[in-house]
């Protein structure tokens, strides 16, 4: 399990059975978070990280990191916030707090998305049955994250280990996104 799992910050719904639990592959629903979605001018950055207590990445297809925090790159503007789920009021008040008076938009996309835990070692595999990405590695380490589609599908891909994804999705195409990757799983165990 990577670094970035162990925060405790994404973690398998303990309500919810696996999806899929193949000896190579696994899928898992993750627990229920606040995600927030905030756009804001490069001079805001810095604040905006001070008050969500991780700094926001600048760096394209970056993630940072912190206790219980979690703030991914979406674009040159605009980022991800992802904390646990009943701290939404007091992390959303921290940062209109800190950002008074600076041009920003923040709002709280809790209840839009979903996220699945794909893990194991046929994880690259799997995804890539639906996403024409190189997974390697090396072409997409430990803590890169990207918006693309799967199959018709937008997703979030984040590596968070060396075998281990976050995918997130609208929550209504959610049961898509898991049902194409649980049917792709069985050819892999039919192999």
């Amino acid at each position: 399990m990577s670094d970035l799992l162990a925060s405790d910050l994404i973690t398998p719904d303990a309500g919810e059975n696996p999806l899929l639990s193949q000896p190579s592959v696994s899928i898992l629903k993750a627990a229920p978070l606040t995600r927030l979605s905030l756009r804001l001018r490069n001079q805001s950055v810095k604040d905006a990280g001070d008050a969500f207590g991780a700094a926001l990445p600048v760096t394209p297809l970056g993630s940072s990191v912190s206790d219980k925090r979690a703030a991914l790159w979406m674009g040159p503007d605009e980022w991800t916030l992802l904390a646990p789920e009943e701290e939404l009021s007091a992390v959303f008040d921290a940062i209109e707090a800190k950002l008074s008076g600076q041009p920003h938009s923040l709002v709280d996309v809790s209840d839009r998305s979903e996220a699945i835990i794909v893990s194991g070692e046929k994880a690259e595999w799997l995804l890539r049955t639906g996403i024409f990405i190189d997974f390697s590695l090396d072409a997409f380490p430990v803590g890169t994250v990207t918006r693309t589609i799967f199959h018709k599908a937008p997703v979030l891909v984040w590596r968070t280990g060396d075998d281990t994804f976050v995918i997130e999705a609208w929550v209504s195409f959610m049961d898509y996104v898991s049902g194409l990757l649980m049917q792709s799983a069985q050819e892999l165990e039919a192999a």
